[in-house]
């Protein structure tokens, strides 16, 4: 048996007339930068996270510089974030002129671990970079109490969290990206809310930062032609606005398909003393967007399920601190001890809305055979 990491193929054929309707919809009027499904992407984004405003732009990656620039991380003033996260979350920081400044991770969560930042807070500190990842949010109660205490700006990667939701901080539950200054999605094609192509979002609920953000998507210009910032070309295109509102519409249904897969992992792992299984923490509500358990013999693990004919990801093999691109930092192996160790066992299994119930026991049989040997 076949099992794909992940693949498109079989959402498109279950949905495929919406799609072909929507897309056609968009060709017919012309209208590929910009045009109505962007704006009633921005509307139904922000009703289903609760954010007061929302701004489609061309990927997560843009989206982050975007607002790393915005809020001012730039200049060679510090940021606090993980070492352990895509490389855009860090890229889009340099890219500014700003400096990265790294603390450890949790070894369950994997995000960052929020009772090191404030050893690392200095009269350079500008702000606090946390990521999302995986299947959980960071503490955002800690981080938003120290963001107040310091006076420090906080931006949310919540690239891989969108159905995310904390309710730690206050009384109710907060959609991920909606708790600091800024918060950003992806919506890349692997994502819980995937495009057919690179997408990115915006949100935030602060007046003066939309509207900044609003301008620096179209090269700093409010109004066509006249320009206030040096901004950028971010601009999501039309078709990919009209295949995520045909997705939005069923994301409820995908996020509890992810779970149901999920659990059938967690059962049929639970007594595999040789792996770690994912565990949540805080008082939230999880999604599964990756599956990812830890194992001592991973490069080996990985190997045996591709001989299977089992697709898996690393995600992420070298920390980013250890990354070439960064060795002006000054770091060096060591000084991330829990980041690195986890770059050396994490494995993502294949997990999907679509995947089936026989694709799961086949792969979690395949982990017991090769641990049994």
């Amino acid at each position: 048996m076949k099992v794909n990491f992940y693949t498109s193929k079989r959402e498109y054929l279950e949905k495929k007339r919406e799609f072909d309707e929507a897309i056609s919809h968009v060709i017919q009027s012309g209208q590929f930068i910009l045009g109505d499904d962007v704006q009633d992407l921005e509307k139904n984004i922000k009703d289903y996270t609760g954010a007061k405003y929302a701004i489609a732009v061309a990927s997560g990656t843009d989206a982050l510089v975007l607002s790393a620039d915005i809020l001012g991380f730039s200049d060679s003033k510090e940021v606090i974030t993980t070492p352990f996260t895509f490389f855009s979350s860090v890229s889009c920081l340099i890219r500014n002129n700003a400096k990265p400044v790294f603390v450890d991770i949790d070894e369950e969560t994997f995000n960052i671990d929020t009772t090191l930042i404030e050893e690392k807070i200095t009269k350079e500190t500008v702000g606090i970079l946390p990521v999302h990842l995986f299947l959980q949010m960071s503490d955002m109660d800690k981080i938003m109490l120290i963001s107040q205490k310091y006076s420090l700006k906080v931006l949310e990667d919540a690239a891989e969290s969108f159905g995310m939701f904390w309710k730690g901080y206050g009384s109710d539950y907060h959609h991920s990206g909606t708790i600091g200054d800024i918060g950003i999605y992806s919506f890349f094609p692997t994502k819980t809310l995937g495009a057919y192509g690179d997408a990115g979002m915006i949100v935030t609920n602060d007046d003066e930062l939309y509207h900044l953000a609003k301008a620096y998507r179209v090269h700093g210009s409010a109004k066509k032609y006249f320009h206030e910032f040096v901004g950028y070309n971010s601009r999501l295109d039309t078709i990919q606005a009209a295949i995520l509102n045909v997705k939005l519409k069923y994301i409820d249904d995908a996020i509890r398909r992810r779970e149901i897969a999920a659990n059938w992992y967690l059962d049929r792992l639970q007594d595999c003393t040789d792996i770690r299984l994912p565990k949540v923490k805080g008082n939230q509500k999880p999604v599964y967007y990756v599956f990812t358990i830890r194992a001592s013999k991973r490069d080996e693990l990985q190997k045996y399920l591709k001989d299977h004919d089992i697709q898996t990801t690393v995600y992420y093999p070298k920390s980013l601190h250890l990354q070439e691109c960064f060795e002006d930092l000054g770091y060096k192996k060591g000084d991330f001890p829990i980041a690195e160790k986890v770059c050396n066992e994490v494995l993502a299994l294949p997990i999907y809305p679509e995947i089936t119930e026989e694709e799961v026991d086949y792969v979690c049989n395949i982990i017991r055979s090769f641990f049994k040997g």
